[in-house]
């Protein structure tokens, strides 16, 4: 969760979210769709309906940004073990963290927009594609890649929000990853920042069933609204603290200490677009960007609290 102040300079170019459109996500850049590697090595569940299960990174600078997000977090990079059926080798790679895969990362010089379409998308695990996406239809949606098999990983489609808030939705074919803690230099939280966080709401919890809950917090935010799988925080909903910015989903990766990151990312070729400051609700946040543009958000948490997951 961050405190970020409204009315500042906005260090999100959403001008690439819409640059991407149907051809967002690899399903939608090949002639013959491609077969992803599973998202986990251990799968758990068949599926865990409304999670962010994982996050691709679109990256027009895949060697820099192996190199940055490697020297930073620790990150390891591997080749599928089969070929994904389109680009070289290193066209699609795995992201690994303490030995547990976290993500993906495309060349998307492979997608041959005229601009940079560098980001990190959101993927949220869904029990059945097809009935998410009349879903997403029956609430003002709009689906931008139709519901696609991509092999090992499953089925994909990439959706927007009647906001134009863009993810990516998933049915796995072997599983979803089971839960587990955050860890130090992983996946911390998800939010999405928007303009009509009650639309959102609505759209959301239509799509997976959420219920939400309004936390006081303070600050620039009065109400913090989470949404909940049963007991179980998913992610929340904030008003955009950038104005004339269209709404995005925004990625955490919990961080032992910020200011001591975003000292090290313009060495590594990134960009420090906000620097670490106090939340409302505790700990320090930072925002950044890898090589190619691509934002990221890093914030504390403490242990003794509920990790947010």
């Amino acid at each position: 969760m961050c405190d970020f102040i409204r009315g500042e300079e906005t260090p999100l170019n959403h001008a690439r979210l819409l640059a991407v459109s149907a051809a967002l996500l690899i399903s939608a850049c090949a002639a013959v769709p491609p077969n992803l590697p599973a998202i986990t090595d251990a799968p758990a569940a068949l599926s865990s309906e409304g999670r962010i299960i994982w996050h691709d990174l679109l990256t027009t600078t895949p060697a820099e940004s192996r190199r940055f997000y490697g020297e930073l977090f620790g990150w390891k990079f591997e080749r599928p073990a089969q070929p994904v059926g389109f680009g070289n080798d290193d066209s699609y790679m795995l992201i690994r963290h303490e030995g547990k895969l976290i993500g993906g990362m495309l060349d998307a010089n492979l997608l041959n927009q005229d601009e940079n379409v560098s980001q990190w998308i959101s993927v949220m695990s869904v029990s059945d594609i097809n009935a998410a996406v009349e879903r997403v239809i029956a609430s003002g949606g709009e689906v931008l890649t139709e519901p696609t098999d991509v092999g090992s990983r499953g089925w994909i489609a990439v959706v927007t929000s009647p906001d134009r808030a863009i993810i990516a939705l998933l049915q796995t074919r072997l599983g979803d990853p089971g839960e587990a803690d955050p860890q130090v230099n992983g996946w911390l939280w998800n939010e999405l920042w928007t303009d009509d966080v009650d639309g959102a709401s609505a759209f959301y919890t239509a799509l997976a069933g959420f219920r939400t809950e309004d936390v006081p917090i303070g600050g620039a935010y009065p109400t913090y609204r989470l949404l909940r799988s049963g007991d179980t925080p998913r992610a929340a909903i904030l008003p955009h603290p950038f104005e004339g910015e269209l709404p995005v989903w925004v990625n955490y990766l919990w961080v032992a200490d910020p200011a001591a990151i975003t000292a090290r990312v313009p060495k590594l070729g990134g960009t420090v677009l906000v620097d670490a400051r106090p939340r409302a609700v505790g700990g320090n946040a930072a925002l950044i960007a890898g090589p190619s543009g691509a934002g990221i958000a890093l914030q504390t948490w403490p242990v003794k609290q509920e990790a947010q997951r």
